[in-house]
């Protein structure tokens, strides 16, 4: 055999015995279940009691949703708020679970941070919910102009036609809760999205983004825009990637729940399936039939 045949076989043993990040060597990969989330408060909508998770009627079906959940068993439970949130999110979780904290008069009570984070973490006798967002949340639509941009217009408006019953659904009272976040989380929903923001505009050059405060124009190559603007988002994600493998580091976590805005969940997973640590749990699993 000679020396390459050897050295690949020295790289398969190396990495065949190397231990999972955060654990003994033999040690089970963790488990992620990624979770897209709709922002739930923004669904709000004063008077049509269906957009309101306060009412008596969507708390029932959330109690479905963190039935379902509560199956899962996450040791940690990791939400969209950013780490300097920590503290005022630390003091709000410890009022909520001693009952000391309303969230029908809490400013952004509905939010799923609330509802579904404090809730299952209560639930759980989890100590702490874990904020792990990121810097960097921009619109969509400052990908504007450029050479095929009509490919990238043309898949956004195919987005917006597929996606539109999806709140109509939960608006007109005909969906459940349960049913909207298994719509949400479906591959099908989650690759349309990811390939809209991930995938199309790298296909349009030489043109401009609108300017915004969260993204630095003087670093951007206008030949590439389209790439650029992806980067703009998959940036963020490997910070969010980041803020959860060291939660999970520093809490010896071995099941995590992750709450996000369903954009960033096919980009989260792509991330997580190249992660030998790690192994996806399949949200559907936990998301029931009602």
């Amino acid at each position: 055999m000679g020396l390459l045949g050897l050295l690949g076989l020295a790289a398969c043993a190396t990495t065949k015995s190397q231990p999972v990040a955060g654990g003994p060597a033999g040690a089970a990969p963790v488990s992620v279940l990624l979770l897209g989330c709709s922002h739930l408060a923004q669904l709000y909508k004063a008077g049509n009691a269906n957009s309101d998770v306060l009412t008596p009627k969507r708390q029932a079906e959330l109690g479905a949703v963190l039935d379902g959940l509560q199956r899962y068993r996450p040791d940690g439970i990791l939400v969209e708020e950013l780490p300097e949130r920590q503290a005022a999110l630390d003091s709000l979780y410890q009022l909520y679970r001693q009952g000391r904290l309303d969230l029908n008069t809490l400013p952004g009570g509905r939010s799923e941070v609330y509802q579904l984070g404090f809730a299952l973490g209560k639930r759980l006798g989890l100590a702490r919910i874990h904020c792990v967002n990121a810097p960097g949340g921009t619109s969509q639509s400052i990908l504007h102009e450029g050479q095929n941009i009509e490919l990238y217009q043309q898949a956004t408006a195919r987005w917006r036609a597929f996606a539109a019953p999806f709140d109509k659904q939960l608006l007109d009272g005909t969906h459940t809760l349960s049913q909207y976040l298994r719509t949400l989380n479906d591959p099908a929903t989650v690759q349309q999205l990811h390939t809209l923001v991930y995938r199309t505009p790298a296909r349009v050059t030489h043109g401009t983004l609108k300017a915004d405060p969260m993204v630095d124009a003087a670093f951007l190559n206008p030949q590439y825009v389209g790439a650029e603007f992806i980067s703009v988002f998959y940036n963020r994600d490997l910070k969010v990637y980041s803020n959860i493998v060291t939660t999970q580091l520093a809490n010896h976590q071995t099941r995590q729940l992750v709450l996000m805005g369903v954009r960033h969940i096919g980009s989260l997973q792509g991330i997580f399936r190249d992660d030998p640590a790690y192994r996806i749990a399949e949200a559907a699993s936990y998301l029931g039939h009602n």
